[in-house]
């Protein structure tokens, strides 16, 4: 199967909810949030009781979902806080590149590239997503610490105020770049994942298009984003009504009084309430959709469950979680299969290379082993005769 015939326009953004629903793709986020999302919840938790907040009045008030802004809190708690939330964005990053590794290598023809191919690939390269935006920020750091010094300079009397005057522009200059660096980094935070998966950049490699993308594709990056967000939001509605349905035709059936009755209301009831309600992420989607026909009808649970049905409910509890967490993901793929597009868009117009096209290092690697193999057999054949030859000769002295 060859690539796939884009128009490099606008027009394939489009593209994205449909090639973001895949099961793959959808898995290998949520394999990806999981494991975040777990290290990020232990660490909240132990933040807040540094705080001095114990677990049941921290669990009372945050459940799944802890988060220590609001308390006062040393900081050691803050900094406790701050490395689960990093550990989450770097989760997410590394599986952003995985999705757009799996796109790209889907558009290119190969629609058999697996998750675990993406993961090998993401565990070659996992350097230059996580540390592009690092190398970025460090790169306004250093001209903001080097302005600090020369300002000190111009404290100096006399030389100090031509010290600030010669050389304005050059100031001037340097904190235009400073803003754009800024904007850089804006912009990296969407699309660094797709530049190391397409063009497999480490670190200063995803640092330079990324400055490179920003200057030369402006109106591009202001028109395909927001292009994407409706995306998303389209995505996020049409999707979300099949779960809901499906979570309500559940409740409908087992929820008859000739079956479960209450029984199952209770379960369900508590469950929706430890995932959905206490979630502000999700309990802002329910609102923001609403209007479409959305919104959960949640059963309501009785005062006080059974030992059973407080265990069925932690069941349920655990798949609503995942389902809600696989709505996310399918979100969270169509922002990576647009913006991995939209790099090849990028590249398209910036250099008239479609990447499509180009041989990537698995192709070229595979190629090798290829030859490689076939040199080998090559030998062995040359070997083989060689010594028929040598018999032969043997036999007729």
């Amino acid at each position: 199967m060859g690539p796939t015939n884009l128009h490099f326009d606008f027009r394939d953004i489009f593209r994205a909810p449909r090639l973001a629903l895949s099961g793959k793709k959808i898995w290998v986020m949520l394999m990806a949030h999981i494991p975040g999302y777990i290290i990020y919840w232990i660490l909240a938790y132990i933040s807040l009781a540094i705080a001095g907040i114990s677990f049941g009045e921290a669990w009372n008030s945050y459940g799944l979902y802890p988060c220590l802004i609001g308390h006062e809190a040393n900081w050691v708690a803050y900094a406790i806080w701050i490395i689960g939330l990093l550990a989450w964005l770097v989760a997410w990053i590394l599986g952003a590149t995985a999705v757009a590794r799996i796109t790209y290598k889907q558009l290119k023809g190969d629609e058999f590239y697996s998750s675990s191919d993406a993961w090998k690939f993401v565990k070659k390269h996992w350097h230059a997503p996580v540390f592009t935006h690092l190398s970025i920020l460090i790169i306004a750091f250093f001209f903001v610490v080097m302005a600090i010094i020369f300002a000190l300079v111009g404290k100096i009397p006399w030389f100090g105020e031509l010290f600030f005057g010669i050389p304005y522009l050059l100031w001037f200059f340097g904190s235009v770049f400073v803003v754009y660096t800024g904007v850089v980094l804006i912009i990296s935070l969407f699309f660094t994942h797709a530049i190391v998966a397409t063009l497999e950049e480490d670190t200063m490699g995803a640092v330079f298009q990324n400055y490179s993308i920003t200057w030369t594709q402006p109106w591009r990056i202001v028109l395909y984003l927001p292009l994407l967000g409706v995306l998303m939001y389209l995505g996020l509605v049409v999707f979300g009504w099949f779960m809901k349905s499906g979570y309500e035709l559940v409740n409908i059936v087992y929820g008859h009084p000739w079956l479960m009755d209450s029984k199952s209301a209770n379960m369900v009831g508590w469950a929706t309430n430890i995932v959905i309600e206490s979630c502000p992420l999700f309990k802002l989607c329910l609102e923001y959709c609403s209007g479409t026909g959305w919104y959960f009808d949640i059963p309501q649970a009785a005062a006080s469950l059974g030992v059973l049905e407080y265990i069925g409910g932690v069941f349920i509890a655990v798949s609503l979680f995942l389902i809600m967490a696989t709505l996310l993901s399918y979100v969270f793929s169509m922002e990576v299969v647009g913006e991995t597009i939209a790099v090849l868009i990028f590249k398209k117009k910036t250099d008239d290379e479609n990447l499509l096209e180009r041989k990537d290092e698995e192709e070229l690697e595979a190629e090798e082993e290829e030859e490689t193999e076939w040199s080998a057999e090559e030998s062995a054949e040359t070997s083989d005769e060689e010594k028929d030859e040598e018999e032969t000769e043997e036999k007729d002295d």
